[in-house]
């Protein structure tokens, strides 16, 4: 019989707030809408129910429709669903969740600093980093949505 989980952040109180405070520093540098689908992006590509749930419905209260939520998954192949802007932080979503050993190409960073200020970059890039820090922790603490 498999051992029930540590839920990180009741456990590390302290360290949930400071990452809490992070992504608040973040999300005040970004669009909301891109900021939800760059963290929905990478919460499918992880497989954390958690995180899809809670940002999906994020995406909603921030008035994002529906179809773009639901194409998220396949957005490579949505055409002019996403903005160009929009596909370039998708697309360094991918690379940097799937971080291999050459890393982010330079073609995927090039295009996404072509639609985003240093600022918004840089913050675009702690985004992504941070979600997939929480990914791992709901991930591996067996963190699952609540049924509505």
């Amino acid at each position: 019989m498999a051992r029930t989980r540590v839920v990180w952040a009741k456990k590390l109180p302290d360290v949930y707030g400071k990452l809490d405070e992070i992504d608040k520093i973040v999300a005040g540098h970004l669009d909301a809408t891109l900021l939800e689908l760059v963290k929905l992006r990478a919460s499918v590509t992880n497989g954390c129910s958690f995180c899809v749930d809670l940002h999906t419905r994020a995406a909603l209260d921030a008035g994002e429709k529906q179809q773009r939520l639901f194409l998220v998954s396949a957005w490579y192949e949505a055409g002019s669903v996403f903005t160009d802007a929009e596909r370039a932080a998708l697309a360094l979503t991918d690379e940097i969740t799937r971080l291999g050993e050459h890393g982010v190409s330079d073609q995927t960073y090039d295009a996404a600093a072509e639609h985003f200020e240093d600022q918004e970059l840089a913050a675009l890039i702690a985004a992504i980093a941070m979600i997939n820090l929480y990914n791992r922790l709901a991930v591996t603490s067996h963190l699952h949505p609540r049924p509505r």
